[in-house]
């Protein structure tokens, strides 16, 4: 089994798709934000009370009215996690705030970020969190995209 750092995959995915946001970025971001919905998360690992998990997916609701925190499974689906972000952000009253890799060559970044978002680029490398525990830095570099194009 490939992990989140090994060859061939490190950079890209990881088998893993529960990994947590780190405890002090959300609190920053929560803090400027004040999220009303976590989108992407588990039973265990939710950072707001209003959440959606894949047994209550996020892609059958719409999010009209939020604040949403985003931390999608880094895996093949991420550009449908962006397009769902970006279409839900034009919805009036709706911010959504992405945690993602920074990965700027991407069709996903191209079309649905660049000139669309604010791009926050953050220093160094994340330790992802398993049970609230902090592990290795993340083999890539990481940003926090703002998507607030609807109406307030």
């Amino acid at each position: 089994m490939s992990g989140f750092t090994d060859s061939g995959g490190a950079a890209y995915m990881s088998n893993r798709m529960d990994w947590e946001t780190p405890t002090d970025l959300f609190s920053r971001l929560d803090n400027e934000f004040h999220f009303t919905l976590d989108a992407a998360s588990s039973e265990t690992n939710h950072k707001c009370s209003k959440y959606y998990t894949a047994g209550n997916s996020a892609f059958d609701h719409e999010w009209g009215g939020e604040t949403v925190f985003c931390n999608p499974p880094y895996g093949k689906a991420i550009s449908e996690w962006v397009r769902k972000c970006s279409m839900e952000a034009s919805r009036k009253g709706t911010i959504v705030v992405m945690l993602l890799p920074a990965r700027t060559d991407t069709r996903w970044f191209q079309q649905f970020i660049l000139n669309r978002a604010e791009v926050r680029f953050l220093k160094g490398r994340l330790r992802f969190e398993t049970n609230g525990i902090p592990g290795g830095p993340a083999p890539f570099p990481s940003m926090i995209v703002v998507m607030r194009t609807g109406e307030r």
